[in-house]
């Protein structure tokens, strides 16, 4: 409990680093050379429009609250919770920009904002595929030595492991897998990049 407590708050920090590096226009773990590859743009708009309806909603449970002369206590308190719920919507965007997903000559690196974070050696990859699934149930899963992080429910690229990565699952939970499936922007690109040395644009 301790520790999944540790790691909720380092993510908040991390969230909060995220939103720096999105001002000044910055992404966190590029090294020169490297290909980057976003998965943020489909989920942005809809962000957006939550983050909006959020901001709204705020306002106006404020202003109820306000009229009805509820406890400044009550209200302050709901203030803070509808405030923190908007921070976490802005940290969530500048953390899936500021952290793409990485391709180097030596690995494929697939993350998820500040949540999620797997090195995979390239050696280690025996196949890449574009592969389409738009039902997944949970951002980070793992069944049968199958990981999938899903970006608004889906994946697009699986690949294939020689061998099992090992990883730690958003809460601190260790586990491997051998396949991989996760979310590209454009996966078509990664697909041939992953098959050969040419760089990935995105």
């Amino acid at each position: 409990m301790v520790r999944a407590a540790i790691r909720v708050l380092g993510f908040e920090l991390k969230g909060l680093a995220s939103i720096g590096l999105w001002i000044v226009r910055r992404r966190h773990g590029v090294p020169a050379g490297a290909s980057v590859v976003s998965y943020a743009k489909e989920q942005t708009f809809t962000l957006w429009l939550m983050l909006f309806a959020m901001a709204v909603e705020t306002v106006v449970i404020d202003l109820l609250l306000v009229a009805t002369g509820v406890p400044e206590w009550i209200r302050f308190t709901v203030l803070i919770a509808d405030v923190y719920g908007l921070l976490f919507g802005v940290m969530l965007a500048a953390g899936c920009v500021t952290r793409p997903h990485v391709v180097t000559a030596d690995e494929l690196r697939i993350r998820y904002a500040a949540y999620f974070d797997v090195r995979v050696p390239r050696d280690l990859i025996a196949s890449v595929r574009s592969s389409r699934n738009d039902n997944e149930g949970s951002m980070v899963s793992v069944k049968n030595g199958h990981l999938r992080v899903a970006v608004g429910s889906r994946t697009n690229v699986t690949i294939e492991l020689t061998e099992p990565v090992a990883f730690v699952r958003p809460l601190g939970r260790r586990a491997k897998a051998t396949t991989i499936s996760f979310f590209a922007d454009q996966p078509e690109p990664v697909v041939a990049a992953l098959r050969s040395d040419r760089p990935v644009r995105s």
